[in-house]
């Protein structure tokens, strides 16, 4: 199940409740986790609580529910129905027909089936949150200091990393089949970007074969001539280039949510909306940003590994 880690104390609301959703820090592997969609319905219905004064424990007791669904429904982890809409506007006094008709909008968006269903049974449901927040970022931005960021990677680079993996062959058709089809949706949204610092480690760590990681290279080349994609190299061998920040992912969604993070670890993810610790983050990674190579001097290196055979024929 999901482990919440210990993070700095806030105000209990009298029920062994936080008494807000700033301050999670869940550790996913395999079961349910928060979607955006729902986290957005959730955020707003969490403001217009505190904006009555009503800890997460009130609410449940005036809906007669748990405090644990409140919880659930405000962190995105549960899909809201229409007839507890219906209750959370009239103890809320929700009373606006715009306000009304928004939330309602927000409902029937977080309860529709996602895009990745058909693949829910390969994908973990720790990938299926993080995708859930690529599709509402505007922003998204990503160190992986191990392998490539998945939307950085060839369909050739991403094969040979998931056969790797446990599962079929048949379930390696599917995760191949899933990780196309997030990167056309995600390219697809003009608006949308994605900055990237790229450990240098990660292009000499060979993956699949040479043929595979030249066409990884040239394809990375391409990129940093796309204006959705900003990337920026930590090369090895400076001293000035701090990597302790590891594997970390940044999602901003334009005000519909506060910034969260992510974490991936061998069989989970950590995610985390605590705002000190997303803070901390989030300086961290611009500091590395800051410190590593821009576009143009990453494509010279690239350029360079190929051109004097890195990765030789």
């Amino acid at each position: 199940m999901a482990k919440q880690l210990p993070i700095p104390a806030e105000p209990d609301d009298g029920s062994g409740q936080k008494a807000g959703r700033r301050g999670a820090v869940r550790y996913l592997q395999n079961e349910a986790a928060p979607f955006a969609a729902r986290m957005v319905l959730g955020n707003a219905l969490r403001h217009r609580r505190e904006a009555m004064g009503l800890s997460a424990g009130e609410a449940a007791r005036q809906l007669g529910g748990s405090p644990s669904k409140v919880s659930r429904i405000e962190s995105g982890t549960f899909a809201l129905k229409q007839q507890d809409l219906l209750k959370f506007y009239a103890l809320y006094r929700i009373t606006d027909p715009e306000e009304q008709a928004r939330l309602y909008e927000l409902s029937v968006t977080a309860s529709q089936p996602a895009w990745w269903q058909p693949w829910s049974a390969v994908a973990p449901k720790y990938l299926q949150a993080v995708v859930s927040f690529e599709d509402m970022a505007t922003r998204v931005r990503s160190f992986e200091p191990i392998y490539l960021h998945g939307l950085l990677q060839t369909p050739e680079y991403a094969r040979a990393l998931i056969e790797r993996g446990r599962g079929s062959a048949s379930g390696h058709d599917e995760l191949a089949r899933f990780r196309t089809e997030r990167h056309e949706r995600f390219t697809a949204e003009p608006d949308r970007k994605l900055i990237c610092v790229v450990d240098e480690a990660t292009l000499k760590r060979p993956v699949g074969s040479a043929e595979i990681m030249r066409g990884q290279l040239q394809h990375l080349i391409t990129l940093t001539a796309d204006p959705r994609f900003q990337l920026h190299l930590a090369p090895l061998n400076d001293y000035n280039v701090h990597v302790e920040l590891g594997a970390t992912t940044i999602f901003d969604f334009a005000g519909r949510l506060p910034t969260i993070a992510f974490a991936e670890g061998y069989d989970g993810g950590l995610v985390i909306d605590d705002e000190q610790m997303v803070d901390r983050r989030v300086k961290a990674f611009d500091a590395l940003a800051a410190s590593s190579l821009a576009p143009h001097a990453m494509k010279r290196r690239l350029t360079d590994m190929l051109t004097t055979g890195f990765y030789k024929k």
